[in-house]
């Protein structure tokens, strides 16, 4: 064989290896798709593109010797529009991941779309318990929360107090059906009952109707399984029609610190949440919070929070091995421990699930907060391991045995 023929062979062989590290486009580009201006856009939308811009500059820029890119788009809560430019993203301009992605619906066909294309797809804001059982997939990941933990933590809590009647307000549409039955499951599983629910259109204003159903159940819990504008405008309301001056009270299943903000400490003070992470934490997080209120305005949300801690994760496993091939940058990521401002010591499981601490918090009285961003007290820090469902009662085909 021709000595000039065989090197050539060699050096094609190398090149077209799976093992051969690459970077597709000679770019890495992030996509951040979200709620730009609707009701989730204050606990993501442009402050979880702010924190992948952060955890892009942490990077100087550039991984793996090439340019670092970050995209965003706002899918207005439609899920042919966000499917759309998922497609757009993957097939014409080279995005490598998609995060984010506020409203279930929407994440669960964009997990579709990412599997099919092999992709990597982290998610933030969308946070029912079935990206990560019967739909969960190979590329994706559920970073932030999900449904069973925001359930497991500020239910379990209640439920020990003696608070073993339940009224829901649900948001109609996946994620509030799935944070209602993870949180009913969990109501029966500690001898707690039931007694009715009322939904509500997404994007809701006159709650009266609901809040009444609420009341004359005579149930201790009013638990809003809802997120967002919904959410603050529930409790808003609730404090019009005298919710809290009979006995009954209100349990946000996810409120977030913007929405306290939004609400403010005469409404929702003494209310029990679950939260993923906290600005005031440590010294880390305190350093953090203040390079993003710099940059959106106000302090990160655990979603946006997380999509810094995932930017990172996700950068760095390119930067290990040089690649940015989906199923190679995906199980660096599992393989490699999550410590960061986010978390310590987390862990992404086969079925997706990125497990860490989570915190039973209570919002503080007026009095006892010191600035408008002191919300705060952290009432328990719950493992990982006891915060979300245990890995062998998980419906996702990938770990079922």
């Amino acid at each position: 064989m021709n000595k000039a023929f065989a090197l050539a062979a060699i050096l094609m062989c190398v090149f077209i290896s799976p093992g051969f590290a690459q970077i597709s486009g000679d770019v890495v580009r992030l996509g951040v798709l979200t709620d730009m201006n609707g009701p989730s856009a204050d606990g993501s939308g442009p402050g979880s593109v702010a924190a992948v811009q952060l955890a892009a500059e942490d990077f100087n820029g550039k991984v793996a010797g090439k340019s670092i890119e970050v995209v965003s788009a706002d899918h207005q809560n439609k899920v042919d529009t966000g499917l759309g430019i998922a497609r757009r993203w993957y097939d014409n301009e080279g995005v490598d991941v998609i995060l984010d992605v506020p409203v279930s619906s929407i994440a669960l066909a964009v997990q579709g779309l990412t599997k099919e294309k092999n992709k990597v797809f982290i998610m933030g804001a969308s946070g029912s318990s079935e990206l990560t059982g019967a739909a969960c997939s190979p590329n994706g990941i559920q970073w932030v929360y999900n449904t069973y933990a925001l359930a497991n933590v500020a239910a379990r809590a209640l439920l020990k107090r003696g608070d073993d009647s339940w009224f829901f307000i649900t948001a109609d549409y996946t994620f509030g059906h799935t944070l209602e039955q993870d949180t009913r499951n969990i109501i029966a599983e500690n001898g707690g009952k039931t007694l009715g629910n009322a939904a509500h259109p997404f994007n809701f204003s006159d709650f009266s109707s609901q809040i009444l159903m609420a009341q004359a159940s005579k149930a201790k819990v009013i638990a809003l399984a809802d997120s967002g504008q919904d959410t603050q405008n529930v409790i808003k309301q609730s404090a019009e029609f005298g919710v809290g001056q009979n006995g009954q009270h209100l349990l946000a299943l996810l409120f977030g610190i913007t929405d306290v903000h939004g609400v403010g400490l005469k409404l929702a003070q003494g209310m029990m949440l679950t939260e993923g992470f906290y600005w005031d934490r440590d010294e880390q997080t305190r350093a953090f919070a203040k390079r993003f209120e710099a940059k959106v305005g106000h302090m990160p949300t655990m979603m946006q929070a997380g999509m810094y801690s995932a930017t990172l994760h996700y950068l760095a496993a390119v930067e290990a091995t040089k690649t940015d091939d989906a199923k190679t940058v995906i199980a660096k990521m599992k393989a490699t421990p999550v410590n960061d401002i986010f978390v310590k010591n987390g862990r992404i499981r086969d079925d997706g699930q990125m497990v860490h601490d989570m915190y039973l918090m209570q919002v503080k009285t007026p009095s006892e907060s010191k600035g408008p961003w002191d919300l705060y007290k952290v009432v328990e820090t719950v493992a990982g391991d006891e915060a979300f469902q245990p890995i062998e009662k998980s419906a996702c085909p990938l770990v079922r045995k």
